[in-house]
């Protein structure tokens, strides 16, 4: 038993009695268990014969090696004959001489020889009767075989000389193939198989070690137990791969392994893309399940997406969207959520914009709005839906978006006028519900509007703070409204992801990043630290990427693959579904944003701050600002006014005000003078070009 108190803490304190100098049990023999037990039960069917996909897939790769084998075979049988038929001597010697010691009993000889030099006479003489038995029996079976194969052969040459040529050649074949050398096969294997490991314990533990955590090597040196480490349960197939359940030793959190994955992916003797472990989110913090791959993940062949061919989508409904590691579906709900998608170049973010934005298309309701600020048309297969479409990033591109935007804007103030008037009966919570969005007299049908490098807008020296603001007000009443942002790009960070949007997103979909900064830029704060990093992808994990929002904890999901062509054709059935739906509007049809009054942002701060303030707090200017125009500035905050300041060059500092109480205190605020001076260099500029 483990002691609670120990004699050298008692001799440290002279005024404890006597009767507490001696240990005291921690464990009480007498506590009762808890009582609760936990089980697990097997599937009586076999997943993959459950799943109709799985099934299908399994039976197609065994027909699929057995033609396979049947052709290459097939192609090469006259030169495996005339091969064999060159080794029926040698194989009707090997016939001849093995039948020959059957026959004569020369299996059972050294046991006669030893009795003849043990002079034991009477085992010798059993042995001599066994054998005298033995031959006479052989020899019989060899005489009626003989006979009745030469009496067989002569039939078939009175009654059928045709068949006897092919038993004949049967005959030869059969011979040759025992006359074959052991190590040099006639008829080899169709297919040259690289045997992966199956996965056992010992190589687990092997690789456990390996990634060099001083608590999982001192327990497996240890044996385990005593450190809390052990299996589970006992490794299975899971899918395209192998899973093992362990517990980690105390102390030891999934995390501490898959932030060596690498180092793991070494130890057993895998690609690194093979090698996925992850928390157990139904059992305690220290279980970690390991699950193996046959084929990197990148590398095996994901099921077509299901709406590629077919099919209709309700966004208030999951939607299938990419697989896990095991191949398994995992879909995604759109409505009432922001996206944002992050990686780094090249690792596959326009295609997954691109694939939610298809999905959204395949809603009849769904206004589609979709810009792609890199200027490359990746999104350009989604014109035929698009209510607003625009690639590039020049002016008048952002300025088509931003009078785009600005009629979204409007369009989230009539809705939530619209939800306030209804009665509780119709809109119980105050959000759209897909009786609503279904009810062309309300307007309220879903909005989805993407923005593929949002980073190119959000920075614009002009449009850049009116845009950021639309958005970041989009991704926050947007969602309850039945509209969803959706935000895509390569530089995750401050700048180019405004916090108000990043971290009112409900969808989070990080491809690989380089770092734990723009990991939590993407993830959420805390994600990197709590294990979730997509600094681990590989740059030949294209598509694949760390889910946040679907369920209660992240997935790593492969997206699904939708090249070019592909989208057409889904792009075509959504025109076809619209059409009869009669939801084919604004740019779909030819027609573009209505053209409004700009936001000339440093003339309304003069407007509304007169000649005899110098200085004024920032919170007083955006209140300001949203009585001038609140069509425009309805909604903004001191850090909106300070964001929008910053590309004109007109810095924020501390700024001594009175409250509307008489107290003197220092704000945020500029100097009126500095916001004239910006003017006159903006106009100058504006002069020159």
């Amino acid at each position: 038993m483990t002691d609670l108190l120990i004699p050298a803490a008692t001799e440290a304190l002279p005024d404890v009695p006597e009767q507490l100098a001696a240990p005291v049990p921690v464990d009480n023999p007498k506590l009762p268990d808890p009582g609760v037990t936990t089980e697990k039960r097997r599937p009586v069917v076999a997943p993959w014969l459950r799943s109709r996909r799985d099934l299908l897939a399994t039976v197609e790769r065994a027909a699929g090696h057995a033609g396979y084998a049947t052709a290459y075979h097939g192609l090469r049988a006259p030169w495996y004959a005339t091969q064999l038929t060159l080794m029926a001597p040698r194989g009707a010697a090997r016939l001849i001489t093995a039948t020959n010691r059957w026959v004569w009993d020369r299996e059972a000889a050294p046991l006669r020889d030893h009795a003849v030099r043990q002079e034991d006479v009477e085992e010798y003489m059993r042995l001599a009767r066994l054998r005298a038995g033995r031959v006479r029996l052989r020899g019989l079976v060899t005489v009626v075989a003989c006979v009745f194969g030469l009496g067989f052969a002569l039939w078939l040459y009175v009654m059928a000389p045709a068949f006897l040529y092919v038993f004949a050649a049967g005959g030869v074949l059969t011979i040759g193939y025992f006359g074959q050398q052991p190590d040099a096969p006639v008829i080899g294997p169709a297919v040259m198989r690289t045997e992966l490991q199956k996965l056992t314990g010992t190589i687990v533990l092997r690789a456990l070690e390996s990634i060099g955590n001083p608590r999982i090597s001192a327990a497996i040196k240890k044996g385990g137990d005593m450190n809390g480490m052990r299996f589970t349960s006992e490794i299975t197939r899971d899918g395209p791969g192998y899973r093992a359940d362990l517990d980690l030793p105390y102390g030891v959190t999934p995390e501490d392994v898959m932030e060596e994955r690498q180092a793991l992916a070494s130890g057993l003797r895998r690609k690194l893309g093979c090698v996925w472990p992850s928390a157990d989110p139904d059992e305690h913090e220290g279980r970690l399940i390991l699950w193996v791959g046959d084929k990197p993940m990148n590398e095996t062949t994901k099921p077509a997406w299901p709406l590629l061919r077919e099919g209709e989508v309700d966004l208030f409904k999951p939607v299938v969207f990419g697989n896990d590691q095991r191949m398994r579906d995992i879909t995604v709900t759109l409505m009432f959520a922001s996206v944002v998608v992050g990686s780094i170049p090249r690792m596959g973010k326009t295609f997954l914009l691109r694939l939610l934005l298809l999905i959204a298309a395949l809603d009849p309701r769904a206004a589609i709005l979709a810009f792609d600020f890199k200027g490359t048309g990746d999104l350009g297969p989604l014109e035929p839906v698009c209510h607003r479409y625009r690639s590039g990033e020049e002016d008048e591109d952002l300025l088509y978006v931003l009078n785009a935007m600005r009629e979204l804007k409007e369009e989230l103030r009539r809705r939530a006028k619209v939800i306030r008037n209804l009665p509780k009966s119709r809109c119980p919570e105050s959000k759209v519900t897909p009786a609503l969005a279904s009810d062309k007299s309300l307007g309220l049908h879903p909005i989805v509007v993407g923005f593929d490098e949002c980073q190119l807008p959000f920075e614009h020296e002009k449009y850049g703070a009116e845009l950021e603001s639309i958005c970041t007000d989009i991704a926050k009443r947007g969602p309850a409204l039945g509209i969803v942002g959706m935000f895509a790009t390569q530089r995750p960070d401050a700048k180019s992801l405004p916090p108000g949007i990043s971290a009112n997103a409900v969808l989070r979909f990080c491809l690989k990043v380089m770092g734990h900064t723009a990991n939590d830029m993407v993830l959420g704060t805390g994600a990197y630290k709590a294990g979730v990093r997509a600094t681990m992808f590989s740059r030949s994990d294209r598509g694949i990427c760390w889910m946040s929002g679907e369920g209660d904890d992240p997935l790593i999901v492969s997206s699904a693959f939708v090249d070019g062509p592909g989208a057409e054709q889904v792009v075509a059935r959504a025109r076809q579904l619209r059409e009869a739906y009669g939801n084919i509007t604004g740019h779909a049809i030819g027609e573009g944003p209505a053209e409004s009054a700009g936001m000339d942002l440093l003339g309304d701060i003069l407007k509304v701050v007169g000649a005899d303030e110098e200085q004024v707090w920032n919170e007083r200017i955006a209140a300001r600002l949203t009585e001038l125009r609140p069509d425009v500035y309805e909604g903004w905050t001191g850090e909106n006014v300070t964001a929008a300041l910053k590309p004109w060059g007109v810095k924020t500092a501390q700024v001594w005000g009175t409250t509307d109480e008489g107290e003197g205190k220092n704000r945020r605020g500029i100097k009126r003078a500095d916001v004239a001076a910006a003017i006159t260099r903006r106009d100058a500029d504006r002069a020159a070009a």
